[in-house]
């Protein structure tokens, strides 16, 4: 006996759950030949606030924890990755149009790229940190701490890889991330969202808005709990405005043109911290 399918809901992923757009919109995913695929959450104002509202207050959640342990949550996120890696590269190939050796390589790659930014997790302090020479019987020790809640508007070309090398790199550190899916491609950026609800990430940690970035990212630019902001995406749209916008609540905003995230980079993870520095007396015994 035949039976209906059970067509999947892709949602947004707001402080560990996947609600509807508040203000009740979607829009349709299509493949590159016209046809149809699912209906996509729109994200509205309300949506990013809650969104922003939800990654500030599990920012001490996330960089409390030592180094070591933010590493090995998101070395459980490349876990589950490669367990659902079919799942991955059957979406790339409907939305994309991309055969099965591309699709598969970009998730490989995405994989590969996750566990290389864990990796980083508790060695970056250590490379970007040191001991400062000083005139004076002082230590000046300066060290790399998290910005706080980072938007990012996401590569708009591809599907999990450009998501994945925007996102990784901003958890390294302890930051809490609002991230705007790819408009075109959001399937995978709503199933990546499941693998890391199903992981040991702390809730509010990562949101997912999908939708339109040119509706979305200029209330994520002004809002003042957004601590930085990453316009890797935002080639398309009017990203001038949006560091002006940005510049109002003394927001660190990564331009277009100098976040390109082609290869993993440590600067990834820097551009997303501060350095606090410390003075302590030597011993005078």
């Amino acid at each position: 006996m035949s039976r209906l399918a059970v067509p999947k809901t892709y949602k947004l992923f707001i402080g560990g759950a996947f609600p509807r757009s508040e203000s009740g919109r979607t829009y349709p995913v299509t493949s590159p030949a016209g046809g149809f695929l699912a209906n996509a959450a729109f994200a509205s104002r309300k949506d990013a606030r809650d969104a922003v509202s939800a990654a500030a207050g599990a920012v001490d959640a996330w960089s409390s924890l030592t180094a070591y342990h933010r590493g090995q949550v998101l070395y459980r996120v490349a876990e589950l990755l490669e367990g659902r890696r079919e799942q991955f590269v059957a979406e790339i190939l409907t939305q994309t149009g991309a055969c099965a050796e591309v699709a598969g390589a970009e998730v490989n790659e995405a994989i590969d790229r996750w566990v290389w930014y864990a990796g980083w997790c508790d060695k970056y302090a250590q490379v970007t940190g040191g001991l400062n020479p000083v005139a004076g019987p002082w230590f000046d020790i300066s060290a790399p701490e998290p910005t706080g809640v980072v938007a990012v508007i996401a590569p708009q070309d591809t599907a999990l890889l450009g998501l994945v090398s925007t996102l990784a790199p901003a958890l390294v550190a302890g930051n809490a991330v609002v991230v705007v899916a790819s408009q075109r491609h959001p399937l995978t950026a709503i199933s990546l969202a499941e693998v890391l609800a199903t992981s040991d990430l702390p809730a509010g940690v990562v949101n997912v808005l999908t939708g339109d970035p040119a509706e979305i990212a200029p209330w994520l630019a002004s809002h003042p709990d957004v601590r930085a902001l990453d316009l890797v995406g935002a080639a398309d749209l009017d990203w001038v405005d949006l560091q002006i916008a940005a510049a109002d609540t003394l927001t660190r905003v990564l331009p277009p043109e100098t976040a390109d995230p082609a290869a993993p980079s440590l600067h990834r993870i820097t551009a997303f911290t501060e350095i606090k520095t410390v003075w302590h007396p030597k011993s005078l015994v």
